[in-house]
């Protein structure tokens, strides 16, 4: 199954993230966007791909440890960027960014000690993807729109694990679908 450890922002925090979406939604050529369903915003720290069932159980009891090991620490949503000149559109993080870019090295280190196969390792960027693009598109106004983006901060108290299933339809617009299989809270003393 396909799977990465998250971080799921709660109802209230998505909902404001709502109402700026909806604003970027109306730009000239967001239709040329492909948007993120909101079941679909997350906080990636580890993208694991593929995972043999048989590797479950040692993910997730490592997974398990590194929440044990974590305290839990505020977050916001923040600002905003791009990858890929337009490949993708995202909202970035503010508070407590060091503790997020610490889970996220242990959500990969949990996945090494599972037994996954780890190509390559990428420097951490905090970031939740709003839209894929389309081929060529100013993101200017988009990225100017998110610039004094600053979502309410909430408390960051559990890690999650994540199978996303992706479109096989073909049906234009079609969004992946994600299923939370594990959920740990944080436990260390802040």
């Amino acid at each position: 199954m396909r799977l990465f450890a998250a971080v799921l922002p709660p109802e209230g925090i998505t909902d404001e993230l709502a109402v700026q979406v909806a604003r970027l939604r109306e730009l000239p050529g967001a239709d040329r966007l492909r948007w993120t369903g909101r079941p679909g915003w997350h906080l990636t720290l580890a993208f694991y791909g593929e995972v043999d069932d048989d590797l479950l159980p040692a993910l997730s009891d490592r997974l398990a440890r590194a929440a044990h090991r974590t305290a839990p620490f505020p977050l916001a949503l923040s600002g905003g960027g791009q990858f890929g000149h337009g490949k993708a559109l995202w909202t970035g993080a503010a508070g407590d960014v060091e503790a997020l870019r610490v889970l996220a090295g242990r959500a990969e280190a949990a996945a090494r000690k599972a037994g996954l196969a780890r190509d390559e390792h990428r420097r951490y960027k905090a970031h939740l993807t709003l839209a894929r693009g389309r081929g060529t598109l100013d993101t200017r106004p988009y990225l100017d729109a998110l610039a004094g983006f600053r979502g309410a901060q909430w408390t960051v108290s559990e890690l999650a694990l994540v199978r996303s299933r992706l479109p096989r339809s073909g049906v234009p617009g079609e969004q992946p679908r994600y299923e939370t299989v594990g959920r740990w809270p944080f436990e260390a003393a802040g």
